[in-house]
């Protein structure tokens, strides 16, 4: 698989075109200031600016980045900026919900593992308690019930064990739950779905704004 393939998700590219007769020297003067951050270092070769960022400020405007490239090409139509930046903020936020997704199953699987009646030695209890549950029903049945209790319209007798199964609630001991994770999932994929179109628009727009400026 191309790299170029996949790397889509933490790079952003893009162009702007810009005025006719305007010189590198005036782009890249325009643009210097969004470098003149704390922890970005840039360096810039004739047409070309390079620049890395560390540990940078949540107030820098470009803080979800962590370096890129920014490049004047002539074309037919005048010449253009562009730009290749990549965020690792973004990476992040593309597989956190993996994780979380695989923490789920995960979780699914151990509650398969753990539950009751898996095991060989479970199946087997299983089956005797049955057996037991079963005769004790055969007994209970064998047992008219008092003619006067039947006409007073007093409840049959209740089977073995029926109480306890009502009071626990079934019987059914609580499981983690996959939920936590799925909520988390589903946070990270519209931080990143949200991010990468914003951030694609918001730094195309503060390019156009400081090439704009008076």
């Amino acid at each position: 698989m191309s790299p170029r393939f996949i790397n889509w998700i933490w790079h952003i590219r893009g162009s702007l075109a810009l005025a006719p007769g305007q010189t590198s020297d005036d782009v890249f003067d325009r643009l210097d200031p969004l470098f003149h951050q704390a922890g970005t270092s840039r360096d810039r070769a004739s047409d070309t600016l390079t620049f890395r960022k560390k540990d940078q400020a949540a107030q820098d405007k470009m803080s979800v980045f962590d370096g890129g490239v920014l490049r004047i090409e002539k074309s037919i139509a005048g010449p253009v900026l562009r730009y290749h930046l990549t965020s690792r903020a973004l990476l992040f936020c593309f597989l956190a919900p993996l994780f979380f997704v695989a923490l789920a199953q995960a979780t699914i699987e151990i509650n398969s593992f753990y539950a009751p009646g898996t095991s060989a030695a479970d199946k087997l209890a299983a089956e005797k308690a049955e057996a037991k549950k079963k005769e004790a029903d055969e007994k209970i049945a064998k047992i008219p019930m008092n003619p006067i209790d039947k006409a007073l319209g007093a409840p049959a007798p209740k089977k073995p064990g029926a109480d306890d199964k009502d009071e626990k609630g079934g019987g059914d001991a609580k499981k983690p739950t996959t939920k936590p994770a799925y909520v988390f999932a589903g946070i990270f994929a519209a931080l990143y779905i949200i991010g990468r179109i914003l951030e694609d628009r918001l730094i195309r727009s503060l390019f156009r704004k400081r090439l704009l400026a008076s």
